[in-house]
């Protein structure tokens, strides 16, 4: 996605985000109080988060951590929490 510029910038993807976020929430407003919101929305993105980075380097959980800026021990605590199945085709970045 590219902001009006053409470019690509953490802006764009908070613009983006936010611009959903607002239409999810519209929609929360049959359900009733308490849908954990804070935990469900932060779990969904964490988890598509991890699985496109480990998918984007081929399993490779060393990578990935570097590529997501966390201590490999702590990347493989959330794939475990998150019951994530980590990818191993050998596909990665080229």
């Amino acid at each position: 996605m590219t902001c009006d510029n053409g470019s690509l910038t953490p802006v764009c993807f908070e613009t983006a985000l936010r611009t959903d976020l607002k239409k999810f929430i519209k929609k929360l407003n049959h359900m009733e109080n308490g849908c954990n919101l804070h935990s469900m929305i932060v779990n969904i993105v964490e988890r598509s988060l991890l699985e496109i980075t480990l998918e984007e380097t081929g399993g490779n959980q060393t990578e990935a951590a570097r590529v997501l800026g966390l201590n490999r021990n702590t990347l493989r605590r959330k794939i475990d929490d998150l019951k994530i199945k980590p990818a191993r085709n050998g596909k990665g970045r080229k």
